[in-house]
């Protein structure tokens, strides 16, 4: 069939064979700064049961979108917080639990916080964990413990009262809370959309700010909680310098009133700015009140702003490399974070749950106020920070060695699939058993003959080997990684088989119903699932040039277009293993590129390799790998992941 057959068939025209600038990242400025703060951006279940259809919205924390800005991550995390807690009591994560344990006759034990109560400053940093030492995967230790402890209640800061007045929307402008340096708390009922640029006036956004002067060690925290419910509040706190340094849109999972807290390097003065909830809800200059884009919420909301000492719990527990650990929290305790030996933080989470995304067969826990996984890069002491509001807690924290290494004399077995002809879309949402389209018949979209499409096949296999075995086992913190990456043109017996993950690369959007470049299956901490399945559609990597996601936009005459093209299709494959096998998103707005950067901005050279010259298919391109990376701040984890370590324990061969 000819090129523009082809083309004619998947609904798609040939593409200008030039480079362009790439067009189809529509974030403002200020929406991206929103999203490296962690807010969302696109419109909160605006569509209904719609916004959580695979069409529409597919689960953002699974698929590689082109345009983060449409993620709904409100309506999603509402879902995955109900499924997280319905999962956490039920048998079948029992039964996981109790198969992995090396003694799974043995409960749980109970560690008591060593704090004596109502103290504070006792156990409140990493050097200062509290060792627990009972707790670990080798033999003569326990592989659960129950944490119970508390948040003690420091001095109550004095409480005022105080009134404002428009215009306060900027730095300049903003309410002195005068709150002294040594601590204490105001309150105060406003509105937004009463100032010169609300609704009524310009339309540009009515922000409203508050100055607060922080003392050393001192806690900033704010809140709506209290507000009408129909108003949808953010708060954003800013340094000195106008730059933003924190910020919350949702308190809790369904909630619109907002509630954060930060604690500062050094003290300083500060401003802590409410505004409402739009596609683009930051002021451009927030010395400017008139620098909003319009179209915020407003409403009456109270505010509760506070500088004021606060309690923080460490614990220490000794892990192997390679140990897989989940914590959850209950009770006061809002905020899990884990740090590395030296005290690097790896991954914290305030409210954050998403266990929901493990694969059936996972015994890590999950549920409760806040749910993290980790995966121990080196042998020593890590501590566990336990934070929140004021009160009794209950932690829980297991852990587990590698599912893998449970499966001696088995290789784990990742099979590319690029023909499939059907595909059950339902196994991430979609509508059902669909057709699609073959890889071949996308190949001449990209300027490459339809003959050459076995030779770009053999070379994505190639890649995705290279990105799953060679380069984890060389640059990982496991020396024995075990995983076989095959074809299933020349494996198909092995569709369907134990310890074969099914990743397909064929197809598009229309043909899947699913409205997203890849998605996967699960997110697996530890790869405890060995049969999951992802798919790469390929409609959006073949569309004709101009869109930043499209390899079209970055070939020319000057490209190798078969080294490109099939670099390109294994790191989005890779990135779609990364999750089945316990990575999450990483973010695609730093400076660093990493395999599992999410979808959105920088596709060009963080994903697809294009180097320097901006031309793909050329000598600066650049190798792709799992790397070491800030979360996604949007999907609500904080510190760094090591996608490397974790992609290497995953397939532990011992």
């Amino acid at each position: 069939m000819a090129a523009t057959g082809i083309a004619g068939v998947l609904g798609l025209t040939m593409p200008a064979m030039a480079v362009g600038a790439a067009e189809g990242d529509a974030l403002t400025p200020t929406q991206q700064s929103a999203l490296d703060l962690g807010l969302q951006v696109a419109p909160k279940g605006g569509g209904g049961a719609a916004s959580l259809s695979p069409a529409v919205n597919p689960n953002p924390y699974l698929a590689n979108l082109p345009d983060i800005s449409s993620a709904d991550y409100w309506s999603w995390n509402k879902k995955m917080d109900a499924a997280a807690a319905k999962r956490a009591d039920s048998a079948k994560l029992a039964a996981n639990r109790q198969a992995a344990l090396a003694a799974p006759s043995v409960p749980p034990f109970v560690y008591d916080e060593q704090e004596p109560a109502g103290v504070v400053g006792t156990n409140d940093s990493h050097p200062d964990a509290e060792p627990i030492d009972g707790f670990g995967t080798a033999a003569t230790r326990n592989q659960r413990v129950r944490i119970l402890g508390e948040l003690a209640a420091t001095a109550a800061p004095a409480t005022r009262a105080i009134t404002t007045t428009e215009d306060q929307g900027s730095i300049p402008l903003a309410t002195d809370a005068a709150i002294p340096a040594t601590g204490g708390r105001v309150t105060t009922t406003s509105v937004l959309g009463d100032g010169p640029h609300g609704s009524a006036g310009t339309g540009s956004n009515d922000f409203d700010f508050y100055e607060v002067e922080l003392g050393a060690g001192r806690t900033l925290t704010a809140s709506t909680i209290g507000s009408p419910s129909t108003t949808d509040t953010i708060l954003v706190v800013f340094d000195a310098a106008g730059e933003p340094v924190a910020a919350n849109d949702d308190a809790s999972f369904g909630v619109l009133a907002s509630q954060l807290s930060y604690k500062p390097p050094a003290p300083g003065t500060f401003y802590v700015m409410v505004g409402g909830y739009s596609s683009d809800p930051l002021p451009a200059d927030p010395n400017d009140s008139g620098s909003g884009s319009g179209g915020a919420d407003e409403g009456n909301y109270n505010l509760a702003v506070a500088s004021q000492q606060l309690d923080a719990d460490f614990y220490s527990v000794r892990l192997r490399p390679g140990d897989t650990i989940g914590a959850t929290s209950g009770g006061g305790a809002t905020g899990l974070t884990v740090r590395t030996p030296a005290g690097e933080q790896r991954v914290g989470g305030i409210e954050t749950d998403a266990s929901s995304l493990y694969p059936p067969t996972s015994p890590l826990p999950g549920g409760g106020n806040t749910t993290i996984a980790y995966v121990a890069e080196e042998a020593g002491w890590y501590s566990v920070e336990v934070s929140g509001l004021v009160g009794d807690y209950e932690v829980t924290v297991e852990g587990y060695r590698p599912g893998t290494q449970g499966d001696r004399g088995r290789t784990q077995t990742v099979l590319l699939d690029f023909a499939p002809g059907r595909v059950n879309t339902g196994t991430w949402g979609g509508p059902g058993v669909r057709s699609v389209s073959p890889f071949a018949s996308f190949v001449p979209l990209w300027g490459i003959p339809r003959a050459s499409a076995r030779q770009v096949e053999n070379k994505v296999l190639a890649g995705v080997k290279a990105n799953l075995d060679a380069e984890l086992e060389a640059g990982g913190l496991n020396p024995n990684v075990n995983v076989e990456v095959l074809n299933a043109r020349t494996n198909p017996e092995l569709i369907g088989q134990e310890n074969v993950s099914h990743i397909y690369v064929a197809g598009t959007i229309a043909e899947s119903g699913i409205s997203t470049i890849g998605i996967a299956q699960y997110i697996d901490p530890g790869n405890y699932g060995h049969q999951d399945e992802a798919i790469v559609l390929l409609d959006v990597l073949s569309a004709p040039a101009g869109p930043a996601s499209s390899l079209n936009t970055f070939m020319t005459a000057a490209s190798d277009r078969v080294k490109f093209v099939s670099a390109a299709v294994s790191n989005v494959v890779a990135h779609e293993v990364g999750h089945t096998i316990g990575n999450y998103h990483t973010d695609n707005a730093d400076e660093v590129g990493n395999m599992m950067d999410s979808g959105g901005a920088n596709f060009a050279t963080n994903l697809y390799g294009v180097g320097p010259d901006g031309i793909g298919g050329t000598a600066d391109d650049a190798n792709v790998a799992f790397v070491t990376d800030t979360y996604a701040p949007v999907e609500g984890f904080t510190g760094l992941e090591n996608t490397l370590n974790v992609s290497a324990w995953a397939y532990s061969g011992r």
